[in-house]
């Protein structure tokens, strides 16, 4: 894969060989779990979480039909609320980061069988579940935290760059508790 720098990318390029066969170049790859694009927004990588968190809603909403609500909650809690390297998005469109968004808030009023048109911020109130982006919030703050107390070298450059496309995500997710990110 060759990363774009911005519209920038070169128009030639020569093969590449490994061990004498040709490395195939591609435009997006899937690396433990996440997916890479040569343009490197996260769009492919929120349609699959999108589409992750669709399959898991759908099958509890199957399997566990007849529970009460607090055990599709609790289930709702422990499938639907863990977006997988969530934390890495920095560049993507409104429009792939709502897709998501819709199918959060549709998987919740699935699972208690709620009204299609019913106030999301409402029912996730009622049920006292984090809505989408307090989930989203509540991942990448911990994420910033856990680069910012690793003791790896690496992830001290990132964590101490502000001008870093991980960092001022994080700090714009978090404006009002980012005063303590230089403590």
């Amino acid at each position: 894969m060759i990363f774009k720098a911005g519209s920038n990318c070169p128009s030639s390029v020569p093969p590449v060989y490994l061990n004498g066969a040709p490395l195939k170049r591609v435009h997006k790859f899937k690396y433990l779990g996440h997916v890479l694009t040569d343009d490197l927004i996260d769009d492919s990588d929120i349609e699959r979480e999108r589409r992750a968190l669709s399959v898991r809603a759908n099958m509890i909403a199957r399997r566990f039909a007849s529970c009460s609500n607090n055990v599709k909650v609790t289930l709702f809690r422990a499938f639907c609320t863990s977006f997988y390297t969530c934390s890495l998005w920095v560049k993507y469109t409104q429009k792939a980061y709502n897709a998501l968004r819709v199918q959060y808030n549709d998987a919740f009023r699935a699972l208690l069988r709620l009204p299609r048109f019913c106030s999301a911020s409402g029912m996730f109130a009622e049920a006292r579940v984090d809505c989408f982006y307090a989930t989203m919030r509540k991942r990448a703050w911990s994420a910033a935290c856990r680069v910012r107390t690793s003791g790896s070298a690496l992830l001290a450059v990132v964590a101490d760059r502000l001008d870093s496309p991980f960092v001022r995500h994080w700090l714009s997710l978090h404006a009002p508790v980012s005063q303590n990110w230089a403590k």
